[in-house]
């Protein structure tokens, strides 16, 4: 992961992973509800992909035990090009503090090598939200930490065994 930071404060992360599998089995991990629901949180994620489409993540039943709401992120696209490159707005909605930061962007872009596989980058612009720099940075554990990096592992691990780290 790379982090762009402006005034000791993370504005930007960038995490870059290589996945064994075609352009186009990624862009649907990436964008339907049966994918995402297997991979990273689970979260069943909902794209209307053209811009100005709603995107919404719901929370799993363990997330619901927990008093987290039913729709746990929210945003927009903006652009959607499959299989290519798909930008949306990206809003925690775990507690008010959450909302109160309001949406960043994301951007996933996907690139075929010559090698065979695909260079999947994911572009987080945080400016004015710490609380998600934080979030999406950290580390793997048991409660729940991870963030980008845990999820686009746990992507990978799947398209290329069939199988997600925590299975």
């Amino acid at each position: 992961m790379q982090s762009l930071k402006k005034d000791g404060v993370t504005t930007t992360q960038i995490h870059e992973i290589y996945i064994r599998a075609a352009p186009e089995a990624i862009w649907e991990a990436l964008t339907t509800p049966g994918w995402t629901a297997r991979y990273g949180y689970r979260s069943a994620a909902e794209y209307d992909l053209k811009p100005g489409g709603k995107y919404r993540a719901k929370a799993t039943q363990q997330m619901l035990s927990m008093g987290l709401p039913e729709v746990i992120i929210d945003g927009e696209v903006i652009e959607a090009r499959p299989p290519r490159k798909l930008v949306q707005t990206f809003r925690f909605l775990f507690s008010e503090e959450n909302k109160a930061e309001g949406f960043t962007r994301v951007t996933w872009e996907i690139e075929p090598t010559t090698a065979g596989f695909c260079r999947l980058t994911v572009t987080h612009d945080l400016e004015g939200a710490p609380i998600m720099a934080s979030a999406t940075s950290s580390k793997f554990d048991q409660q729940g930490g991870g963030g980008w990096t845990w999820i686009i592992s746990d992507l990978k691990s799947l398209l290329e065994t069939g199988k997600s780290l925590s299975a």
